[in-house]
């Protein structure tokens, strides 16, 4: 802003000031004060000559120059509407308070930009659904078994992440799930274990050089099935990612997100949850020991309509430890039963993949119908008599097919129905105290974006 002496005058002052303030600030207006400072009016160098053909002299007050009828905009005001003042009907354009003090003064040439605001990185990572594979994407499993394949698909469920930079290294990471917060002053001083391990250990592995404010919630209950870890992980990860210069890729965030929790943590697992959120939509995944593809399913918007009209998800109402089944997962994979599970699982990928590229959905739910009943071999932690109760009941009353989503043991089952057989089957449910909600697809993955709170102008 210009020296507030050069675009002000007091009304009492002599035209003879004036002058002299309107050749120093190089405007050719100035603002006219009352006694308690508040702007009454504008005065330029043509209203004061006008005058002076009247016959006042530059002895006399600029008030009688006055011209109280003026333009001017009010502070925090649109910065639109001060372009369109400067576009249509004046030079310079002053900026007052509610006091109608001058905050500032803004010309065509003359405008200041806002004061640069804090800015706060957010993200959005989606869940998954898979259709057939889970398990082939272990790594003990592939390697040894030449290859895994999955069939998984992200809804429209999120862990959301905000992140805020500070200006000294402490830290502070806040779960709205767990309602726990994490404090350090440094990086150093974090640790490992405790409380929000997964969340310690994504920042552990990124090693930020600042200081920051993480924030952390998640729209789906822990042990839900639906690769929560991975989702989480991804969206703090994304978070990190928007404030370099050299950004990581999709397929370097997933391989972070494995990392943190497979190996950092130790907490046994496949890949497929890490791909599935960061890439989002439909996608066929294939595992081996040199490499992991992952090809997007290009579905017609009408078969994945109809699809959403077809499946319901209903939750269990128990958590499950994904881990110790993983365990006992891979302390079975030699056995005859978990090899021909498994080969049975990818069959059932590749079966899936092409029914559901032709919109053959009846035959997708069988083969769902067939995948669990593979999967159930894997291990005998996976379903429990409660499980198979909830699953025979959903068969009886209309479900083609299904399968408990992630590793087992609990979480959300995800049921296949014909459409017209739908609510039948959500009330069945219901009325057995189970929750049931509908499927969304979601055809983005990992969102990442900065957010800011504007400075006002001024």
């Amino acid at each position: 802003m210009l020296e507030r002496t050069l675009v002000t005058i007091a009304e009492t002052e002599t035209i003879e000031e004036a002058f002299r303030r309107l050749n120093a600030n190089m405007l050719g207006i100035l603002f006219a004060q009352d006694a308690s400072g508040r702007i009454v009016g504008a005065v330029t160098d043509g209203d004061i000559r006008r005058r002076m053909l009247t016959g006042i002299t530059i002895q006399d007050r600029v008030a009688s120059c006055i011209n109280r009828n003026f333009v001017w905009a009010p502070t925090g005001g649109p910065r639109e509407q001060i372009l369109k003042l400067l576009d249509q009907r004046v030079h310079v354009v002053p900026i007052l308070d509610s006091e109608g003090r001058l905050v500032d003064v803004f010309s065509r040439e003359l405008f200041n930009l806002s004061e640069e605001s804090e800015v706060f990185a957010r993200a959005r990572s989606p869940v998954r659904i898979s259709f057939s594979g889970g398990g082939t994407d272990l790594t003990h499993y592939f390697v040894a078994n030449d290859g895994g394949a999955v069939i998984s698909a992200t809804i429209k469920m999120y862990a959301h992440a905000t992140l805020r930079r500070r200006s000294d290294p402490s830290i502070r990471i806040y779960s709205h799930d767990f309602r726990r917060t994490v404090e350090a002053d440094n990086l150093a001083e974090l640790g490992t274990g405790g409380d929000l391990a997964l969340i310690k250990s994504v920042v552990r592995l990124i090693k930020p050089t600042y200081g920051f404010e993480l924030e952390v919630s998640a729209d789906f209950p822990v042990g839900s099935g639906l690769g929560g870890s991975a989702v989480v992980s991804s969206a703090i990860i994304g978070c990190f990612n928007e404030f370099r210069g050299d950004q990581w890729d999709r397929h370097e965030i997933a391989e972070m997100a494995f990392q943190a929790e497979r190996l950092m943590l130790n907490i046994p697992g496949g890949w497929q949850d890490q791909y599935a959120t960061v890439f989002g939509g439909f996608n066929h995944m294939e595992f081996f020991s040199d490499q992991n593809t992952i090809v997007p399913l290009r579905l017609d918007p009408n078969i994945i309509a109809e699809l959403e009209e077809s499946l319901v998800l209903c939750y269990t109402g128990s958590g499950r430890d994904s881990g110790a089944i993983h365990r006992d997962q891979k302390a079975q994979h030699e056995t005859s039963d978990a090899v021909a599970a498994a080969a049975k699982q990818k069959e059932v990928t590749r079966d899936i993949r092409r029914h559901l590229l032709r919109g053959q959905l009846l035959e997708c739910g069988r083969l769902i119908d067939a995948a669990w009943h593979a999967k159930r071999k894997l291990s005998s932690k996976i379903s429990s008599d409660a499980i198979d109760a909830i699953y025979d009941f959903a068969k009886q009353h209309g479900a083609v097919g299904g399968k408990l989503l992630g590793a087992g043991g609990g979480g959300y089952f995800m049921f296949f129905v014909r459409p017209f057989e739908r609510y039948q089957l959500i009330a069945a449910l219901e009325q057995q105290g189970h929750s049931c909600s509908r499927i969304m697809f979601e055809e983005n993955g990992l969102r990442t974006w900065k957010s800011r709170v504007p400075a006002q102008l001024a």
